[in-house]
């Protein structure tokens, strides 16, 4: 029985794109295995009645902060959820033709991604794995995703994907472990392929419907949220991620909606616009630029706070 979305028309218009899109994704991706990645030999066997702390942690010399911890943490339980995610992103697209094996292939490869930074995450003791279980449990249960309407969504799944691959990569970066450090680039590889796959997608449905998908843009740009918000103190692991420049107003600002929404989309130069869309295309443009004064000052108050007194 097929199970097809409600905005057949666009995606049967898109299909080809998406087939064309999915076999560039198979060219480029490569081949990778978790187990190659992990570094088994720091682990060693859970003892009873033993309570995790941070000197547990064997980073091969180096420490962590609480901010990279909790970075850690989000990256992996938004990997978890996965089973949601996919259950969301079949719902907007369909499970037939190039769009459901483009789904079916993105859930194997997301998955992978999990097992990746568990078996690091356990062999390095780098945060506290009741913590890690009991947060997983509570996220996966709760199974809260991002449900966009099929416009929003692809405007949403490129600017997550992207924030993805940043989160990630700025995760591994602050590691100060090469092994971890290889885990989290390995990873953000894949979710840039991802994210040039819904990216290229996304431009080609603003040339199918524009009005549609500036008034998307507006939308997700103005109210778009990281995929986290079913994950225990979710509030309180974002701030210290935004406070450790991980992910934060500027990055989001400066490496996800520039990039994307201002350069690669082109935003303020779509044409065929008319009522709503000319309307939403206003909005934006205004949001962009206080999204940027906003950056700024964001910036430049946490450099001054980390200037010696």
């Amino acid at each position: 029985m097929s199970d097809r979305p409600v905005d057949v028309d666009l995606l049967h218009e898109l299909e080809p794109v998406a087939e064309r899109l999915l076999e560039r994704h198979l060219r480029t991706s490569k081949e990778w295995f978790p187990h190659e990645y992990v570094p088994y030999s720091r682990g060693r066997d859970h003892v009873d009645g033993h309570d995790w702390t941070p000197d547990d942690a064997d980073l091969g010399g180096h420490q962590i902060g609480p901010e990279v911890r909790s970075a850690l943490l989000v990256n992996l339980l938004t990997e978890d959820n996965l089973p949601y995610y996919f259950r969301s992103v079949e719902r907007l697209f369909g499970s037939d033709g190039a769009w459901g094996t483009w789904v079916r292939r993105w859930t194997a490869e997301e998955g992978r991604h999990s097992m990746a930074i568990y078996g690091y995450l356990m062999a390095t003791r780098a945060i506290d794995p009741v913590e890690l279980e009991r947060s997983r449990m509570a996220q996966v249960s709760g199974g809260q995703t991002p449900d966009p309407p099929l416009h929003e969504g692809f405007v949403y799944l490129a600017l997550q994907e992207l924030a993805t691959r940043i989160a990630h990569r700025n995760t591994g970066a602050q590691l100060g472990d090469p092994v971890g450090h290889d885990v989290m680039k390995r990873v953000g590889g894949d979710e840039n392929l991802h994210q040039l796959f819904y990216r290229d997608l996304a431009a080609a449905a603003i040339e199918a419907d524009p009005n549609a998908m500036m008034i998307a843009m507006d939308t997700q740009v103005r109210h778009f949220k990281m995929p986290g918000t079913g994950i225990p103190n979710f509030d309180h692991h974002a701030a210290l991620i935004a406070k450790a420049g991980i992910y934060d107003l500027q990055v989001h600002h400066e490496q996800i909606v520039v990039p994307v929404v201002i350069r690669q989309w082109d935003a303020a130069n779509i044409t065929g616009l008319s009522g709503e869309g000319a309307r939403a295309q206003e909005r934006l443009m205004k949001r962009l630029a206080t999204s940027e004064r906003v950056a700024k000052r964001f910036a430049e108050k946490r450099a001054a706070a980390l200037q010696p007194a």
